[in-house]
């Protein structure tokens, strides 16, 4: 493991010296991913091998992180975790990206070389969900509670009470 990461690869040269990249990149680092989350806190692990796939050059591998968003039903931080397979095909053109193999996504190469914090960072913001949620029913559960304390101090508030619970139960 590097324990430096190239702040940019040449994909096309990676792949014919048949590299891996493994390393991490502090989650502090990607500016447009910090717009969708509670904290930035923590790192985000890669692990890239560049390879050919006849005349494609390739992009295989996983992207780790555990990332606290913030719930969109109690708005409470939420801890997210991230294992995001990574298949990229280098294309330059339209022609060679619908040639591309359906295993692989488009890597657009404009120039030769690319800044890999960008390709990590735009694998995260594909792989985030739209409306972030715990996986329990958060929101439900606030408001019957809620509901449960307001009716305690409505019948703790109201003089027949009593009789209103002699009533319900049967007891005369």
């Amino acid at each position: 493991m590097l324990d430096r990461l190239p702040e940019f690869i040449d994909p096309i040269l990676y792949a014919e010296q048949r590299r891996e990249t493994i390393g991490r990149i502090p989650i502090s680092g990607f500016s447009r991913l910090a717009e969708k989350l509670a904290a930035n806190a923590g790192d985000v692990a890669i692990d890239f091998a560049f390879e050919k796939k006849g005349r494609v050059a390739t992009v295989q591998g996983h992207i780790k992180a555990e990332l606290t968003l913030v719930c969109q039903s109690c708005l409470k931080n939420l801890s997210w975790a991230l294992d995001i397979p990574v298949n990229l095909g280098v294309v330059s053109s339209d022609e060679q990206a619908n040639r591309l193999a359906e295993e692989f996504d488009p890597l657009w190469l404009e120039e030769d070389t690319l800044a890999l914090k960008d390709i990590v960072e735009d694998e995260i913001l594909l792989a985030l969900p739209d409306f972030p949620r715990h996986r329990h029913e958060c929101l439900v559960k606030q408001k019957a509670q809620a509901k449960k304390t307001e009716d305690s101090t409505i019948r703790s508030d109201n003089p027949f009470s009593i009789l209103a619970q002699l009533k319900n139960t049967g007891d005369s």
